[in-house]
């Protein structure tokens, strides 16, 4: 069961929607706490490519690497990231009907570690807040004119 999750139609082919939504470059106009995203790895976006995120938290930056664990094109991927102990798991999946894409999202949130395990309601409340609405930003990113 996910911790949280999403799902938002656009109105945009999938391909067009997949591509946008994969290139992690676009992080900072759909994650307003996201500040910087930097590719570590070389080649295509693929299962195994990383990135340093760094996002602004209460005035302070943080960065957490972010590895893609399952791309397949036009149709789903997902990132994780970890930090001391806890597993965050972004999933995403691409369906079209009549020219519309729906893109669907869950959080998945693993701990492993006492600590991370009595944290995790309070991590998934902020979470949830940071980014539990960021596929709104992203339709409304894809469906701008210039897109």
């Amino acid at each position: 069961m996910p911790a949280f999750s999403d799902e938002v139609t656009i109105a945009k082919p999938k391909e067009e929607v997949f591509t946008f939504a994969a290139n992690m470059d676009h992080s900072t106009d759909v994650m307003p706490n996201v500040v910087k995203i930097e590719k570590l790895t070389e080649g295509p976006v693929g299962v195994g490519t990383q990135y340093r995120e760094t996002r602004e938290i209460r005035g302070k930056e943080a960065s957490s690497v972010i590895k893609v664990v399952e791309y397949k094109p036009n149709e789903k991927y997902s990132v994780e990231s970890s930090l001391e102990g806890l597993k965050t798991v972004y999933h995403y999946t691409f369906t079209e009907s009549g020219g519309e894409t729906k893109i669907r999202f869950e959080c998945e949130i693993n701990a492993s570690t006492l600590k991370m395990k009595l944290v995790k309601p309070v991590f998934k409340r902020i979470m949830k807040k940071e980014d539990g609405d960021h596929l709104q930003y992203m339709k409304k990113a894809i469906e701008q004119p210039n897109n």
